[in-house]
């Protein structure tokens, strides 16, 4: 059994005795990934990657591509920019031995019975376990900022000096951050026995604390059109991110940025209890997070549980997939992805730079090239012209051009991109009917796809001037940036919201009237009631960093070495019985009492959770003598 061995550290702080050099912050992102640093001694400075050799025209290479690439024999060959061209190369006959895996990250979302033997499929349709595939892209860059710390400092640079920090949406459940968790195991990030050098940050969280830091320059506020770095009130709404990408490529030489110590200029306009929303829009998710400001400190309070959904820009280009098989066919698609999977990689990157050309105000047709081997392909398999093929489709506002491209209208682009904004503007439209999300000052619009102009008009419109909507430059980097900031100061998130109500099944003296006659137990003479729910802690919850749950367990037996005790959840606030509809069990807290054995009459164990972390912890305490017992909570065995 696989088990997430937690510790318990006072407030979240680096326990004394422990100390780190660095934090360097890996974002493991859908379709992009990247990671940046800051030395304890230099927290105001936060370095970003070397930059990636590679690229795509109209693509920010500031991070590489959540790509990986093994050998025939299943041994890791490269990832990101060096994984796709190396792929790309390679001749076809040899290409369908090799394994490429992209945008493999949303298989933790999406699975629901997640496990350490949970399986990807590679581009040519072989499956390799997940876990090898998340540890292999860990160790990667391990190695990658090892190295250039290595430089930095000009000596040897050792693992140990560093914490780290691991990116996962604030939507994720237990079970897929307790998988990454594994994976850092597998990749050597960090030892079973240090389990606290390793911190998982949430997304929408690490861009509210890197927010915190935001001065004026540093930003697009979109919501009443102001001017920031001299853009004009006219420009439309995409004309600012542009302008904003081209400051940050003027000074992109430099890869260090500087955080204020102090509050940025934005949020001093912030006053005690004011409230803001994160939306994070990445390539696989959108995570929506509402804090409330605590000063004098500021720190952060969350107001409402994180919600969001698989609304990334990935939508897209399942959009964009459904079209090519209305045109060509799905029997053709799929077996053109099966027989020509680098072609296929190929047609995609070229779809992704026409997609960030996509603006409400766009007049002009955008080409997409077609791959020679598609237009080929196709011929073979269907005895006809791609050209013919497009004539004879009922999408007319799709047509060839004689270059070999895909002339696509402004409108079908547009049209792309509305069942994946549709989404993320319902989403936002209940969130702000909630009474906890009521007077929000501030928009932050974050993540990759926040670049988007026509996701920016849709959340303007939506909002009709209720919030200003803020975009920091350098959108993407927003959160790799503020998982930094959370490393070097984990308990600036001083209260969270329970995602989901915890608890377990325990006996209750059966009551008359109360319980159902079904649930009785009678043991020994005494009349119990089983199955009964005994909540740790409620869906949406406040709970603070530190607060503890508490509870005595007592083993059945005075020789038994192990105590296993299964953890029930719902999303519900409250349930009664384990039994009940909406409720499954979901983990296992597994305490070890071996070596703790007393000559006391009855063993009590003393449990404590913590439920205020970005993880759910545990420890727990022999009463009768006082020792440390071992206490564990998996969520991947269930």
């Amino acid at each position: 059994m696989y088990l997430l061995y937690i510790m318990l550290e006072d407030d979240n702080q680096v326990p004394s005795g422990l100390s780190f050099d660095v934090v360097v912050a890996i974002d493991f992102g859908t379709t992009s990934s990247g990671y940046a640093y800051a030395f304890t001694k230099e927290p105001e400075c936060i370095h970003t990657m070397r930059r990636w050799e590679g690229g795509d025209p109209g693509v920010s290479n500031q991070k590489t591509p959540t790509t990986i690439l093994l050998t025939p024999d299943r041994k890791f060959h490269s990832f990101g920019y060096a994984a796709r061209d190396f792929y790309h190369d390679l001749d076809p006959s040899e290409s369908k031995h090799w394994l490429y895996l992209e945008k493999f990250k949303m298989k933790l979302h999406t699975t629901a019975n997640l496990s350490i033997d949970t399986d990807l499929h590679a581009a040519n349709g072989k499956r390799v376990k997940a876990l090898d595939i998340f540890a292999y892209a860990l160790a990667f860059f391990k190695e990658q900022a090892l190295k250039e710390l290595s430089d930095q400092t000009g000596g040897e640079f050792d693992n140990n000096d560093v914490r780290w920090v691991i990116t996962v949406p604030a939507i994720w459940k237990m079970p897929a951050k307790q998988f990454m968790r594994e994976a850092a195991y597998k990749a050597a990030l960090v030892s079973r026995e240090n389990p606290e050098q390793l911190i998982i940050s949430l997304e929408p969280e690490a861009a509210s604390i890197y927010c915190r830091k935001l001065r004026l320059h540093q930003m697009v506020d979109l919501g009443t059109h102001t001017t920031q770095n001299g853009f004009s009130p006219t420009d439309n709404v995409g004309s600012g991110i542009t302008q904003a990408k081209e400051h940050v490529r003027r000074n992109r030489q430099s890869r260090t940025f500087l955080v204020e110590n102090v509050i940025g200029e934005l949020w001093s306009e912030l006053e005690e209890g004011d409230r803001y929303v994160v939306v994070d829009c990445g390539g696989g998710t959108v995570d929506l997070t509402v804090h409330q400001i605590r000063l004098p400190e500021g720190h952060l309070k969350e107001l409402y549980k994180a919600s969001g959904g698989p609304y990334g820009s990935l939508g897209i280009d399942y959009e964009f997939e459904k079209l090519l098989c209305k045109i060509f066919g799905q029997d053709f698609i799929d077996q053109f992805k099966i027989k020509r999977p680098a072609a296929w990689v190929d047609l995609m990157i070229a779809f992704e730079s026409r997609k960030r050309a996509a603006a409400p105000d766009r007049t002009n047709p955008l080409n997409i090239n077609l791959p020679f081997s598609f237009i080929d392909y196709y011929k073979k398999f269907r005895g006809h012209s791609v050209e013919h093929a497009l004539r004879k489709s009922n999408v007319d506002f799709v047509k060839w051009s004689s270059q070999g491209m895909l002339r696509m209208s402004p409108d079908a682009m547009n049209s792309l991109f509305k069942p994946t904004i549709d989404h993320i503007i319902q989403h936002l439209t209940e969130l702000f009917e909630k009474p906890e999300v009521s007077n929000i000052k501030f928009l932050f619009l974050v993540g990759g796809f926040a670049e988007s102009p026509l996701l920016q008009q849709a959340v303007q419109n939506m909002l009709q001037g209720r919030s200003r909507i803020i975009i920091p430059h350098d959108v993407g980097l927003t959160i790799l940036k503020g998982a930094v900031l959370f490393g070097l100061d984990p308990s600036i998130i001083k209260v969270r919201r329970s995602p989901l109500t915890y608890g377990v099944g325990v006996l209750n003296r059966f009551v008359e009237g109360k319980h159902p006659p079904e649930k009785l137990l009678v043991k020994d003479g005494t009349r119990w009631c089983t199955d009964v729910f005994d909540t740790f802690i409620a869906a949406d919850q406040s709970v603070a960093l530190g607060e503890m749950v508490k509870r005595s367990y007592t083993p059945a037996k005075p020789s038994q070495q192990v105590i296993v005790i299964h953890v029930y959840c719902a999303e519900k606030e409250s349930a009664v019985f384990i039994s009940e509809p909406g409720v499954r069990k979901c983990g296992t807290l597994r305490l070890d009492v071996s070596g703790t054995e007393s000559t006391a009459p009855r063993r009590e164990i003393q449990t404590l959770m913590q439920f205020g972390d970005t993880e759910i912890r545990a420890m727990a305490v022999d009463v009768s003598t006082g020792r440390t017992v071992k206490a564990s909570i998996d969520f991947l065995s269930c």
